[in-house]
């Protein structure tokens, strides 16, 4: 008998946000779970997402630094794993509040407490079901420059120096005022569109019927006038001159019986 293999559709990293889906301006990290640095960095993050609610979306990228945390590549995992189910930022914030604290059994622990309620969730751990998403999340980062953690873009843009609330709000302030430009700019071009187009198609119009007018008035007027004339002079002449003579000629014979 032949059995059909369960196809697992995976969420990505890189489409798991937080805060406004539907946001132009997304805060972007590549970090991992056991960096003092990213713990802090996260504190930073929880305050941009309540200062710019609705305006912002945030997107954390898996960058396991392995040589010196051995047990970011796992933890990373068990974020993926979680998201799953929709509860990747509640893991996220599980992991960096027991940093210390991340072997593979207290990983299960700590996707229990988010509210995680796979049963194979230690298995897809040991199995690394959710690897590739990590390890393509270090490839990507790598591929853009990143170097150390935690390293911030802002709609694509790498935020250099260090990570501050300052120098990220900054940021983040200038890519809503790029969007604001950018929506408002085809605005202005529509409307100077429209002017345009009005005066080429009324010109036209005036013009059809000045020639319409001009040849139909002149014929009908002057022939019209020339033919009254020269036809009532000619019939009234010729035919009077003979009906005077024709009268003299019948009244001599009368006088003529008279006489006898």
């Amino acid at each position: 008998m032949a059995f059909k293999k369960e196809v697992l559709e995976i969420i990505e990293p890189k489409d798991v946000f937080v805060g406004n889906p539907k946001a132009e301006v997304t805060l972007e990290e590549f970090g991992e779970y056991e960096s003092e640095a990213c713990a802090k960095a996260n504190d930073i993050v929880k305050q941009l997402l309540e200062e710019y609610e609705g305006k912002i979306r945030f997107n954390f990228r898996h960058f396991p630094l392995t040589k010196i945390h051995q047990r970011s590549l796992k933890a990373g995992e068990a974020a993926v794993a979680t998201a799953q189910e929709g509860k990747f930022w509640e893991m996220h914030n599980i992991l960096f509040a027991n940093r210390r604290n991340l072997g593979t059994t207290s990983l299960k622990l700590h996707s229990k407490e988010a509210g995680v309620k796979n049963k194979h969730f230690l298995d897809d751990l040991v199995n690394a079901t959710y690897g590739w998403q990590v390890q393509g999340d270090l490839r990507e980062g790598i591929d853009r420059g990143v170097k150390d953690v935690p390293t911030f873009f802002v709609n694509g843009e790498m935020i250099s120096g260090k990570a501050t609330y300052e120098s990220l709000s900054k940021a983040i302030e200038m890519a809503l005022k790029k969007v604001k430009n950018k929506s408002a700019a085809p605005a202005k071009k529509v409307v100077v569109v429209e002017k345009e187009t009005k005066k080429p198609v009324e010109a036209p119009v005036a013009i059809k019927k000045e020639k319409a007018v001009a040849p139909a008035v002149k014929p009908a007027v002057k022939p019209a006038a020339k033919v009254a004339t020269k036809s009532t002079p000619k019939v009234a002449v010729k035919k009077s001159a003979p009906a005077v003579k024709v009268t003299a000629k019948k009244a001599a014979p009368s006088k003529v019986r008279q006489r006898a």
